[in-house]
C-alpha cells in the first residue's frame, strides 16, 4: 500500500522518467491544480467574494425578484459626502440653497435671470415635498432640495433637450430611429420618447391586446408599432436611470395583469405624472426667462428632467438619503422663504 501511496500520481514518474530535463511542465499543473482545489476549498468555506441579495418585488410565490450585488450596494453614492460636505450651512437656507447649487451670489441681484428662476424652483420643490409624497417618500420620509438634482452644480447633471428631429435631411423618413443619440441611451429606439411622454403626456402603450383589430394601429384608437418602440425606449431609459430591470415593476409573464404588477409599478407611474407636471408648470417656462446662450441652439428649448436627473443611477435618489428633514421651508407650499 505504501508503494502505491508513493508511486501517486503515477503521470508524474512516468513524466520524470521520460523528461529527466523538464522539472517545469508537471510543477506547473499540479500548481494550477492545487490553486484551483484551494480556491474551491476557500468558496466553499467564506462564499463567494460577489455574493447577491435578492430583493422581492413582486408578491411572494411567482418568483419575481431583482438580484443585488453586496459590492455594489456597499459603494455609497458619491453625491452622499459630498452633501455632508456641505453640512447644514448653519440653518441658513439661503446659504444651503447657494451651495447645494453652487452659485455663491445666487440672490445678489433681484433683477437677475438667476434670481427669477431660483424663485420658481423654490416653489416646485415645495409642490414635490407637498403633493408628491406617494412617490417622493415612497419608502420612508426624505424628501427633495436643490440638492437632489444639482449636487453642487449650476445646472444639474443628466437633464435632456428636445432632440428631433434627429436629422434634417435625409432621403425618406428616418422614424426618429436607428439614430445612436444620449435621448435613446444610444440604442437603435426612437430618440423622442422622453418628450412624447414626459412632456406631451401622451399614452404609454405598447400594441392591442386583439391579434386582429380592425383599423389602422396608431389611428384607430389603438397603439402601433411606433408607440411600442418609443414605449420601449422609455423603459430603456427607466432602467438605466434607476439602476432596475423591467422585473423591478412589471411580472414579465403577464404584463397586461394588474394583480401582478409591484408596488414599484405605482411609485414609477406617480413619478410620471409627476415629471410631466413638472416639465410643463415650471421647467418648460424657465425658458421665458433664461437668456438665449442658456437654451438649445438647435431647437430653442431648456434642459428639461426626467428620472434619472434626480435618481443618477440609483433605485432611490442619493440611496434614501433624508435631505428634507431639516429644512421645513421647503417641506410646504404655505413656507415663506424671505429672498434677500
Amino acid at each position: 500500500m505504501f508503494d502505491k501511496l508513493m508511486n501517486f500520481p503515477k503521470w508524474f514518474g512516468d513524466w520524470n522518467k521520460n523528461n529527466p530535463t523538464d522539472i517545469y511542465g508537471p510543477i506547473i499543473v499540479m500548481g494550477v491544480a492545487g490553486t484551483a482545489v484551494i480556491a474551491v476549498v476557500a468558496l466553499l468555506a467564506f462564499g463567494q467574494p460577489f455574493a447577491t441579495n435578492s430583493l422581492q418585488t413582486g408578491p411572494r410565490g411567482i418568483g419575481m425578484s431583482v438580484p443585488e450585488f453586496k459590492s455594489d450596494l456597499a459603494t455609497p453614492d458619491p453625491g452622499i459626502a459630498a452633501l455632508a460636505e456641505i453640512g447644514e450651512q448653519d440653518g441658513d437656507i439661503i446659504a444651503a440653497m447657494q451651495a447645494w447649487t453652487g452659485i455663491p451670489n445666487l440672490f445678489e441681484d433681484p433683477d437677475s435671470y438667476q434670481t427669477a428662476v431660483a424663485g420658481l424652483m423654490i416653489s416646485m420643490t415645495q409642490n414635490i415635498n407637498e403633493n408628491w409624497d406617494g412617490h417622493v417618500n415612497a419608502n420612508k420620509q426624505v424628501g427633495v432640495t436643490c440638492y437632489t438634482c444639482h449636487r453642487g452644480q449650476p445646472v444639474p447633471s443628466e437633464v435632456w433637450y428636445s432632440i428631433t428631429p434627429v436629422n434634417t435631411n435625409m432621403a425618406g423618413w428616418s422614424a426618429n430611429q436607428n439614430r445612436a443619440t444620449s435621448n435613446s441611451q444610444f440604442t437603435s429606439l426612437p430618440s423622442d420618447q422622453l418628450e412624447t411622454y414626459l412632456v406631451d403626456a401622451q399614452a404609454i402603450a405598447v400594441h392591442d391586446l386583439e391579434s386582429r383589430a380592425a383599423g389602422i394601429p396608431g389611428k384607430d384608437g389603438y397603439p402601433g408599432i411606433q408607440h411600442a418602440e418609443r414605449t420601449f425606449a422609455l423603459m430603456n431609459y427607466f432602467a438605466n436611470s434607476l439602476g432596475v430591470n423591467c422585473v423591478f415593476c412589471h411580472n414579465t409573464r403577464a404584463f397586461y395583469d394588474a394583480g401582478q404588477v409591484t408596488s414599484q409599478w405605482a411609485t414609477a407611474s406617480l413619478g410620471i405624472l409627476m415629471v410631466q407636471e413638472l416639465n410643463n408648470d415650471y421647467i418648460v417656462p424657465v425658458g421665458a426667462l433664461l437668456p438665449e446662450e442658456r437654451l438649445n441652439p438647435r431647437t430653442g428649448d431648456v434642459p428639461k428632467l426626467a428620472c434619472k436627473t434626480c435618481h443618477k443611477g440609483y433605485q432611490q435618489p442619493l440611496q434614501g438619503t433624508d435631505v428634507i428633514g431639516n429644512w421645513p421651508q421647503l417641506q410646504s407650499t404655505d413656507a415663506v422663504i424671505d429672498l434677500p
